[in-house]
């Protein structure tokens, strides 16, 4: 029986000292994943061959390795900066204007739709820390006024 109690004691006990890691310096900068080392020693010296395999296989029709090349040569689109004019937001109510500029922006084909979702984004996080920013203005003024 004493040899349970110490079991089941381990077991709901802790291993390592609460906030102290069993590692306290984690990982070594710099180290590899033991798998990635292997591939890169069975690929060694086999990338242009690959490489060439890809594009022989792309040529011949094989769509997956086409979309493989493809991709490496044209990587897919990230974000880039978008440059159009936008009224200033002093208040909450310019937030309609500058809702505007970005419509038209959209219509005339400056900016793409999927670029204007994202400035509507950020215009509503503009908007609402104005808000938030006003309504502490407010607040203060209050409470000096009830404190005088």
């Amino acid at each position: 029986m004493p040899e349970t109690e110490k079991t089941v004691e381990k077991q709901r006990g802790r291993r390592f000292q609460k906030g102290q890691s069993g590692n306290p310096s984690g990982r070594p900068r710099g180290a590899r994943n033991a798998t990635t080392l292997a591939l890169e020693v069975l690929l060694d010296g086999q990338a242009t061959a690959l490489t060439q395999k890809a594009i022989n296989l792309a040529l011949d029709g094989d769509m997956v390795a086409l979309r493989l090349c493809l991709d490496r040569i044209l990587p897919p689109r990230k974000d880039r900066p978008v440059t159009f004019t936008l009224p200033e937001i002093k208040s909450a109510q310019d937030a309609a204007a500058v809702v505007s500029a970005v419509l038209a922006a959209v219509a005339s084909g400056e900016i793409t739709p999927a670029d204007a979702a994202e400035i509507g984004k950020l215009i509503d996080s503009y908007v609402k820390a104005f808000e938030t920013a006003e309504l502490t203005e407010r607040l203060e003024r209050l409470e000096r006024m009830t404190s005088q």
